[in-house]
């Protein structure tokens, strides 16, 4: 049973690093309040933060609330941030959410098992908020980051010191959009933010 629970252990912990290299952005469908669809790749040609957070978590709302700071600010060079709500209700509370923030990039939900697919998330571990992923021009992950990745730490910075190389980076015509993309996993996320479950 040891050398089960090992080998368990060992396939999450290869599949998070895996996870930290560049790979192609799954499609996403977000549902607004009202419950129209759009697609993730929507978005392809611009520089995109997806945070995945819970309404009622206090990171997500800071992390929601410098991701409309750097909208402001780098928009015109092709910024495109986006808020999927994963918590129970969501469809009811993301309008608020946005409000309370003043929040002016879109707010969506999705289930928690298409975000956890989205991020290659192991299953067996929890999943602590905000995540944090920034997709290039080409619809390529770059960067992704679990709540309580010392990345939040100084958020504001690091995201912009992440942002300005990709949007410098080809701000040509977006390529069409994959027919499929198979994820690899999700970083491993210290005890430090709020969970999912």
């Amino acid at each position: 049973m040891f050398y089960m629970k090992t080998s368990l252990l060992l396939l999450a912990l290869a599949s998070v690093l895996s996870a930290a290299d560049p790979r192609p952005a799954p499609e996403l469908v977000i549902k607004s309040a009202t419950g129209q669809e759009q697609l993730l790749s929507k978005f392809r040609g611009k520089v995109v933060a997806v945070e995945f957070l819970l309404t009622t978590c206090p990171h997500c709302q800071k992390a929601s609330q410098n991701m409309q700071k750097l909208y402001k600010e780098l928009g015109p060079q092709g910024f495109q941030p986006v808020g999927i709500a994963i918590n129970d209700m969501a469809n009811m509370l993301i309008v608020d959410y946005a409000k309370q923030f003043n929040l002016t990039y879109p707010i969506g939900h999705s289930h928690r098992d298409a975000a956890m697919q989205f991020l290659a998330h192991p299953v067996m571990m929890s999943m602590l908020m905000p995540q944090l992923v920034v997709i290039d021009r080409k619809g390529i992950i770059r960067h992704q980051y679990p709540g309580g990745d010392k990345f939040f730490e100084n958020e504001e910075k690091n995201l912009r010191e992440v942002l300005l190389p990709l949007l410098k980076a080809g701000a040509g015509p977006a390529p069409a959009a994959p027919t499929s993309a198979t994820p690899k996993k999700s970083t491993a996320t210290p005890p430090a933010a709020k969970s999912a479950k």
